[in-house]
């Protein structure tokens, strides 16, 4: 007898089609995780908790979304007015202590309707904490800081923030720490680490430099994506929120305090040194957050592998005075802001340490800034870029070629 093969393809019971499965959004992942505070007895690991998740919404959010944080809030209420649970009402509560205050009216309300059914975690009604005492540690070329604020309540506590200032304002790192921590800060720095003394400071000035810091960081794209920094994010900001400043206003260094600079540094028959020390206080007056002269090892980094290729046109002799005028020029502003000769060095050796960057990135038309291609295109047609009026013209005849090449096109 011969046996049977099966039914052929396409006979018998049909196959249910199967459902896609669905990813879980982050609000699902938070309900989910929200079953391990019901029961949390201190309400700064609640924050904590809170925080996390709130800096993983605001990390994963895109470069059009204005307000990630709201829009997750939005989803967690939804979430937990739709089931009401223990665990629902604690997410809310947690996202509660850490809010922006335009989200208080809206999870307020919430927390109302939830606990008219079940009671409210004990952490919940903890009054927040207050700050008391804050210091402020800054490296000798200003181009660091470390904020301490010391918090009372009912788990004292330090909130640490690292603040780097090179190539702009920038969160690097957060932390929650034990209290004490800004007085053991000298004690752990290592003999050869740059000086960095803790020193204490009032407590509404050092909220003040850390919201401005978190602003300028929230604003700075791509989101900084450091898992120390994210997890405490939220935190940080419920507790200087307040205290943030207005935008500050920056205004150029005068015309006398230039003249003053450069007299002191290059005789005036010195042409190429003052010229490259003119594009020397350029760079320090519109990008050197702490002032023109705070050089550091970063600093003169990010001038000569980013900004100089951007943004500057050498001609020959510059660029073969470059490296010794940058040399005597970093040691001059160090000298003159009275910084340890020690401490000049490392800026001094810094500038042999990039050259070779700096050499790559200027020869390659890629990188660029159009003020720059346009100096270059002006440059090769023989305008002296120092006759303001060639320089009119030109551009007239340059903006009309382009025209023309565009109607072409």
């Amino acid at each position: 007898m011969s046996k049977s093969r099966g039914r052929p393809a396409g006979r018998g019971k049909p196959k249910r089609p199967q459902r896609p499965v669905r990813e879980l959004r982050l609000s699902d992942r938070l309900m989910r995780d929200a079953v391990t505070i019901v029961s949390e007895d201190g309400a700064l690991e609640v924050e904590r908790w809170a925080s996390g998740w709130l800096g993983a919404a605001w990390s994963a959010a895109g470069l059009g979304e204005r307000d990630p944080e709201k829009m997750f809030h939005l989803e967690v209420v939804g979430r937990a007015s739709t089931r009401p649970s223990p665990h629902g009402l604690a997410a809310v509560a947690a996202l509660r202590r850490i809010a922006a205050p335009g989200e208080w009216s809206m999870l307020d309300g919430t927390l109302e309707i939830l606990s008219e059914s079940q009671p409210v975690p004990e952490w919940s009604g903890v009054p927040a904490f207050e700050p008391v005492r804050a210091w402020r540690a800054v490296d000798v070329w200003d181009s660091e800081h470390v904020l301490f604020v010391e918090f009372d309540g009912q788990t004292p506590h330090t909130v640490m923030a690292q603040i780097s200032l090179a190539g702009g304002v920038l969160v690097d790192k957060l932390a929650a720490l034990q209290p004490g921590a800004a007085e053991t800060w000298d004690r752990l720095r290592e003999p050869g680490e740059v000086p960095m003394p803790a020193v204490e400071c009032p407590v509404e000035v050092a909220l003040a430099e850390l919201a401005d810091a978190l602003r300028t960081t929230d604003m700075t794209w791509p989101r900084h994506d450091d898992e120390d920094f994210l997890d405490l994010r939220a935190l940080a900001w419920s507790r200087c929120r307040s205290y943030l400043p207005d935008f500050r206003d920056w205004q150029p260094m005068s015309d006398e305090e230039r003249e003053h600079l450069l007299d002191g540094f290059a005789p005036a028959d010195d042409a190429v040194a003052r010229s490259l020390a003119d594009l020397f206080l350029d760079y320090g007056d519109g990008y050197m957050t702490s002032g023109p002269l705070c050089w550091s090892p970063g600093q003169v980094g990010l001038f000569l592998a980013d900004w100089l290729p951007r943004k500057a046109a050498l001609d020959a002799e510059q660029r073969a005075a470059l490296p010794e005028v940058l040399r005597r020029w970093t040691r001059y502003a160090l000298e003159r802001r009275a910084v340890d000769p020690e401490w000049i060095s490392p800026v001094v050796e810094a500038v042999d340490t990039f050259l070779p960057a700096f050499e790559e990135a200027f020869d390659d038309t890629a990188t660029w800034g159009p003020a720059k291609r346009i100096a270059a295109e002006l440059t090769a047609r023989g305008i002296d870029l120092t006759d303001s009026e060639a320089v009119e013209d030109a551009m007239r005849g340059l903006n009309a070629e382009r025209l023309a090449r565009r109607l072409i096109d």
